[in-house]
């Protein structure tokens, strides 16, 4: 580190146990980060897990944040080509380090040795250089089947760098409350960490019922939310909070006028109540007969997401 610090022009400060590199960026100065007590053995004689140089500053709100990641992840993609590698950490990143709230987007160019990713930082977007066994290894140690043990999504694409990777174990929700929470943590997000990683989710969820397993929800994401309800009969929409295309005029460009008849317009970045969202669906569910998390299923057409095969990891649910 100290050859590449010498080859920048940057000068060493900090302290032994928080050194910085002062690069004259004024984004500020970069960090390293040494291996600490409880990473020792997931880092295999390393001496740090990760070099952060902030990229960019933009004001807090999730709009800006969303659209200072966006850029650097086209300027980057324009030199280095597509990411390998793109997701979100939610709200638990490598060695239990915690993302920012308006959400945790990261794209990564996976390498040997090492691997370099832009992720989001608490003031704007960071360029992140690690040995890529330590942070790969944490992330498949966590794969222990307990509820939360994997937040956030994760996705891969068909790039040879992707040799070798390694995907943990998900973990199954326990309760209503657990979906409640993970739901609405997925989804208060979504429509910042779509904008920011460039990317559009369709999410069909279907629900198991005693008559069948019919679809239940249409969940669409770019830059904004969007969710349809297609209810069972005997199930009342409009009481439970649901609305229609004139009450969500916005909706109209994501589908025809009564095809869903109802649905909700969440917003853009920084503007869905995911916990209320999730309320809502949790609701819709249990009314149309779903006993139990296990029966409210991903589409596994959800799964594939501009190139990317994505995998979930933070809603506790299956895929089918």
């Amino acid at each position: 580190m100290r050859a590449v610090a010498d080859r920048l022009g940057w000068t060493w400060d900090g302290t032994p146990d928080r050194p910085v590199l002062l690069t004259g960026r004024p984004s500020g100065a970069a960090r390293l980060r040494p291996v600490g007590t409880g990473e020792e053995r997931y880092v295999d004689g390393e001496s740090y897990v990760e070099l952060a140089v902030p990229l960019a500053s933009a004001a807090p709100d999730a709009a800006a944040q969303a659209a200072a990641f966006r850029a650097a992840r086209q300027e980057l993609t324009t030199a280095l080509g597509t990411p390998s590698v793109l997701g979100s950490y939610g709200d638990m990143g490598p060695f239990y380090d915690s993302g920012p709230l308006w959400g945790a987007p990261f794209v990564r160019w996976r390498g040997r040795p090492d691997t370099l990713e832009l992720r989001a930082g608490t003031s704007g977007p960071e360029l992140v250089l690690r040995p890529t066994d330590p942070a790969e290894n944490w992330f498949w140690r966590q794969g222990t089947g307990e509820e939360h043990s994997l937040s956030g999504f994760f996705g891969s694409n068909r790039d040879r760098a992707n040799v070798g990777l390694g995907f943990p174990g998900g973990w199954t929700a326990r309760s209503w409350e657990t979906v409640t929470r993970s739901l609405g943590d997925f989804l208060g997000a979504l429509p910042a960490e779509a904008t920011a990683l460039g990317i559009g989710f369709g999410m069909p969820f279907y629900g198991r019922t005693g008559s069948g397993a019919p679809l239940l929800f249409d969940v669409t994401c770019g830059e904004r939310l969007a969710i349809g309800c297609f209810a069972p009969d005997g199930v009342d929409p409009a009481a439970l909070g649901w609305g229609t295309v004139a009450e969500h005029p916005g909706t109209a460009s994501v589908w025809s006028d009564d095809d869903p008849v109802w649905r909700v317009d969440a917003g853009g970045p920084g503007e869905p109540k995911g916990r209320a969202l999730a309320e809502l669906l949790v609701a819709t569910a249990r009314a149309a007969g779903v006993r139990e998390p296990a029966g409210l299923v991903i589409g596994g057409e959800a799964e594939y997401v501009d190139g990317y095969h994505v995998r979930y990891y933070g809603l506790g649910l299956p895929t089918g």
